[in-house]
């Protein structure tokens, strides 16, 4: 009985870990932002909702649809 109790904690704890992983995925995939590489390898990221992003974003966002069309 207490094998038992055992397994059905864990495939719990499993089921809760992967939905965990995949709610980080999926809010991950929803959030824009800008990567920025300069010349010497490093580079910047710009989050949607920063005020850096504010004027960076609507250009990359139009140059993605002018690419895409």
């Amino acid at each position: 009985m207490r094998r038992g109790a055992l397994e059905q904690a864990g495939f719990a704890v499993a089921g809760i870990a992967a939905g965990a992983a995949y709610e980080w995925w999926r809010s991950k995939r929803r959030a824009d932002w800008l990567d920025i590489y300069f010349d010497d390898g490093s580079f910047v990221t710009y989050v949607d909702g920063s005020s850096e992003a504010e004027g960076l974003l609507p250009l990359a966002r139009a140059v993605l649809e002018a690419v895409r069309a």
